[in-house]
C-alpha cells in the first residue's frame, strides 16, 4: 500500500486521494491564493501543464505571466461529456475578494484574444452571481483528480448544466475531489459524488458545509483556520458572515483574526500553525517523506 503505481497501472485505492482519506489530513485552511480568476474554455487535451494547450505555442507563457502580474489564478475549463462545437466558446473573468463576488462572461473567439481580455482591451459581459462549480478533473496532473472528479461532475452537471464544468489542476490533488464554489472563491475537498448535490443545494441556501470545506482563496490560511474554529465553536454557518475585520500576527507563527459576527459583534479567534512532516506522498508523483502545515485553536473571545 506504499506506492500508488502497480504493474505499470495506476490504483485507485493507493493514489494520494486515498491515502490522504485514510490518514485523516486535514482540509482546514488549504484553500491557495485564488481572489480572482480566468476561465479559459478549452476543448483540447490537456497537457500537464494547462496553459501548455493554448495555441500558438508559447502563448500559455504570456498568459501565465500576465495572470501573475494583475492577480489572477488561470484554469482551463470544459463541460462534462460531449462538446457542442457549434457553441462559441467563453472566458470567464471571477473576483471572489469580499463585496465584489461576481462571474462576468465573454466570447473567446481565439486563444491569443485572451491578451486583450488581460489587457483590459475586451470587456466581458454584465456580473453575475449565479453559482460556478469547477471541478478539477485534470487528470494528466494527478490522476487522482480524473477518478474522483469525473464522477463528481457527473452528478453536478445532471442537475446544473449550465454551473458545471470541469476544470484544471486547482491545489491540493489529495483532497480530490476538489469543488471550487465561484464567485466565493470556496475550496471543497474529499466530495464524494454523492454528497455533491447536498453541497449545491447548501450553497443555494447560503450555507456551507464544514466537514468538505478546504476554505475560501480569498483570504489568507490563518483567516481561513479562524472561520474554521469559529464555525466549530457554534457560529454561523452562512457563506457570508464571519468575514475578517482585522489580522494580527504574533510571534512564533501566531495570528489573532477578528471576525464579523451576524450580529454585529465580533470573535477575535488566537490560532497558530506548525509544520508537521509526514511518512506520505502528498500528490501521487510527489515522494516521501513530505510536510504539511496544521492550524491549532488557542482561543476564541466574543465581543
Amino acid at each position: 500500500m506504499a506506492g500508488v503505481v502497480i504493474d505499470g497501472r495506476y490504483r485507485a485505492d493507493t493514489g494520494c486521494a486515498a491515502l490522504a482519506d485514510r490518514r485523516g489530513d486535514s482540509l482546514v485552511a488549504t484553500a491557495p491564493p485564488a481572489a480572482r480568476w480566468l476561465l479559459i474554455e478549452c476543448r483540447t487535451a490537456w497537457p500537464r501543464d494547462a496553459l501548455a494547450a493554448l495555441r500558438p505555442e508559447g502563448l500559455g507563457v504570456e498568459v501565465a505571466r500576465l495572470c501573475r502580474e494583475l492577480g489572477y489564478r488561470p484554469a482551463l475549463i470544459r463541460r462534462y461529456g460531449r462538446q457542442d462545437q457549434a457553441v462559441p466558446r467563453r472566458f470567464g473573468l471571477a473576483d471572489c475578494r469580499p463585496g465584489r463576488e461576481s462571474v462576468r462572461w465573454g466570447a473567446l473567439p481565439s486563444d491569443e484574444h485572451l491578451l486583450a481580455v488581460l489587457r483590459g482591451e475586451s470587456e466581458p459581459g454584465p456580473a453575475s452571481q449565479e453559482p460556478v462549480y469547477l471541478v478539477c478533473t485534470h487528470g494528466r496532473h494527478d490522476a487522482c483528480c480524473a477518478v474522483r472528479g469525473r464522477p463528481v461532475a457527473a452528478v453536478l452537471a445532471g442537475i446544473y448544466p449550465e454551473r458545471t464544468w470541469e476544470c484544471s489542476h486547482v491545489g491540493g490533488d489529495r483532497f480530490a475531489a476538489n469543488i471550487v464554489v465561484l464567485p466565493q472563491g470556496l475550496f471543497y475537498g474529499h466530495v464524494p459524488a454523492g454528497r455533491a448535490l447536498e453541497l449545491a443545494k447548501h450553497h443555494d441556501e447560503g450555507r456551507v458545509i464544514p466537514d468538505l470545506l478546504r476554505g475560501s482563496g480569498a483570504f489568507a490560511p490563518p483567516v481561513q483556520a479562524a472561520q474554521h474554529f469559529a464555525r466549530a465553536a457554534g457560529h454561523s454557518l452562512a457563506v457570508d458572515d464571519l468575514r475578517p475585520r482585522a489580522v494580527r500576527e504574533l510571534a512564533g507563527q501566531r495570528w489573532q483574526v477578528d471576525l464579523a459576527l451576524p450580529d454585529s459583534g465580533l470573535a477575535t479567534v488566537e490560532v497558530s500553525a506548525q509544520l508537521d512532516t509526514v511518512d506520505a506522498r502528498l500528490t501521487c508523483a510527489g515522494t516521501a517523506p513530505a510536510t504539511v502545515r496544521r492550524f491549532q485553536l488557542h482561543s476564541i473571545t466574543v465581543s
